[in-house]
């Protein structure tokens, strides 16, 4: 084998190693950029309380933290034991003492009663499986006044509905008018809507009546 030949995997595992490198940086940035956002849109202080729904592996409840301070809270909640083992790891690897992570459910966030002024959540509201309970419960998680932004896409024709997914979602997604009437219809007021908060995304806000 000829010096170039030997050569030639090494550049094609290099080429790749860069495109997974180009693959990942944007979406850390995207997330950084995507939690600068949200804090202002909803309004968020040190030592105010925020949950994240659905965190997933918990990159946005890491990135969330310094925002609201230690004398903040960060709530981060899943309903699958080895995403919530991914958020504890996470945390403790930040050294992050403000986040507590609280095993959620299919139609309950399990959050204290009253406990947040703003909640968030991202990709997951298209797999809720009943969204008339879910969104009572995140209702009664928030201080009166408190903000909820749902981020989601809208389904693609054809796309597979998730499972336990209302019928009426028409594939894989949710459309904003979807999100506004089930939100609304628990008693939610709609602020305001992003329609291209994230490539491929939308963003819906919300406040809880101060009186509520």
């Amino acid at each position: 084998m000829s010096p170039t030949s030997r050569t030639r995997p090494l550049v094609v595992i290099a080429a790749a190693c860069l495109a997974v490198v180009c693959l990942v940086k944007p979406t850390t940035a995207d997330n950084a950029s995507q939690t600068i956002r949200l804090v202002a849109l909803l309004e968020l202080k040190p030592g105010m309380t925020v949950a994240d729904v659905g965190a997933g592996r918990g990159d946005m409840t890491v990135l969330m933290a310094p925002h609201v301070g230690p004398t903040g809270r960060v709530y981060s909640t899943d309903i699958r034991d080895e995403r919530l083992a991914e958020i504890r790891a996470a945390i403790s690897r930040d050294r992050l003492h403000n986040v507590i992570v609280v095993k959620g459910a299919e139609r309950t966030t399990n959050l204290p009663a009253g406990c947040c002024d703003a909640i968030f959540i991202r990709d997951v509201y298209h797999h809720v499986t009943d969204p008339g309970f879910m969104n009572r419960s995140l209702l009664a998680s928030l201080k009166p006044g408190g903000r909820l932004a749902i981020i989601d896409f809208v389904p693609e024709a054809e796309s597979k509905l998730p499972s336990g997914a209302p019928p009426s979602r028409g594939g894989h997604g949710v459309t904003p008018a979807q999100v506004v009437d089930e939100v609304s219809a628990a008693g939610f007021s709609h602020a305001t809507s992003i329609d291209d908060w994230d490539e491929g995304m939308f963003l819906v806000l919300f406040r809880k009546p101060p009186s509520s």
